[in-house]
């Protein structure tokens, strides 16, 4: 077992799925957002770059890790309940064009304000889990207890999403505020405060995945958040905008493909996999592999 455990197979294995949660992370928070306004968020990983600064770089004044995690939560969950009062509200019923515009003009802003704000070097954060990799009679098993933490919180956060859209009444009540606003509202749906909800819980998402990341070795920067954003983007639409379970399937399923060519292949055909992975997957199911539906019902 523990030969099977060391294997370099098996290392790919759990280096590609460690690695393809944080893909799957950020996809989820993605389809959040669509499923509870029927928007793309190109701002998703800048929000929740600023979110984990607001909260991480309190580290430096004496807070603990889990403190300053649920600081950052917070601080997204706020950051993204402002961005749809301020920025997207406007933009309902306009061109998606408008929409697309917008957030990337606000992703400049953000990752600028950052930069002004605490800098463009890179912070290191330190996680209360050990990096290191398990050992067992002097042989490597490519798991550690970080990365362990990095795929229960993927795990945690996608059944909540999923369960709250599916088996929940706010769920139903934000997916109608989204698909049929005017009609929603006929039935006693609050829309505004559901769409406000919906960003909201979405930005809290991201600031969980880039807590996360920039607790690994990478550290915490400015723009460490946009390569995870691109992968993640392409596991929502992989796995299907309307699927929270099909998004982190789909991230694993890129990080995984990822490892496996660093691994036997030319590493420079690593970043284009995910790109090639899109396309095959939207012309076998334009709405994502994971979606039941094309039509969206709520």
């Amino acid at each position: 077992m523990i030969d099977l455990l060391t294997s370099r197979v098996m290392g790919d294995i759990f280096l590609g799925v460690t690695q393809g949660v944080l893909y799957g992370l950020i996809g989820l928070s993605l389809v959040i957002v669509w499923q509870s306004t029927n928007i793309l968020n190109f701002a998703q990983g800048a929000m929740a770059m600023f979110a984990t600064y607001v909260g991480m770089t309190l580290l430096e004044h004496g807070l603990n890790y889990w403190a300053c995690l649920a600081i950052s939560v917070a601080a997204g969950f706020v950051l993204g309940g402002a961005t749809e009062r301020v920025l997207v509200r406007p933009l309902y019923g306009k061109p998606e064009i408008n929409s697309i515009v917008v957030m990337v003009g606000f992703l400049g802003i953000l990752e600028a304000g950052a930069i002004a704000i605490w800098g463009g070097t890179s912070r290191m954060i330190v996680s209360p889990f050990s990096l290191s990799y398990f050992q067992h009679n002097g042989k490597t098993i490519f798991l550690s207890p970080f990365a362990i933490l990095q795929i229960a919180a993927a795990v945690t956060v996608m059944l909540i999403v999923a369960g709250l859209f599916r088996f929940t009444k706010l769920g139903l009540q934000l997916r109608a505020a989204a698909l049929a606003p005017e009609v929603a509202r006929l039935l006693g749906v609050r829309v505004n405060r559901l769409l406000t909800l919906g960003w909201a819980l979405a930005s809290a998402a991201g600031a969980v995945a880039a807590v996360v990341i920039s607790s690994g070795f990478e550290g915490l920067t400015p723009t460490n958040m946009d390569v995870y954003f691109v992968f993640g983007f392409i596991a929502a639409a992989v796995g299907g905008l309307e699927s929270p379970l099909g998004a982190v399937l789909a991230g694993v399923l890129i990080g995984m493909l990822q490892q496996f060519i660093v691994d036997y292949a030319p590493p420079s055909w690593a970043s284009f996999s995910p790109v090639l992975i899109l396309v095959v997957a939207l012309m076998i199911r334009p709405q994502g592999l994971f979606s039941k539906q094309r039509v969206r019902r709520v």
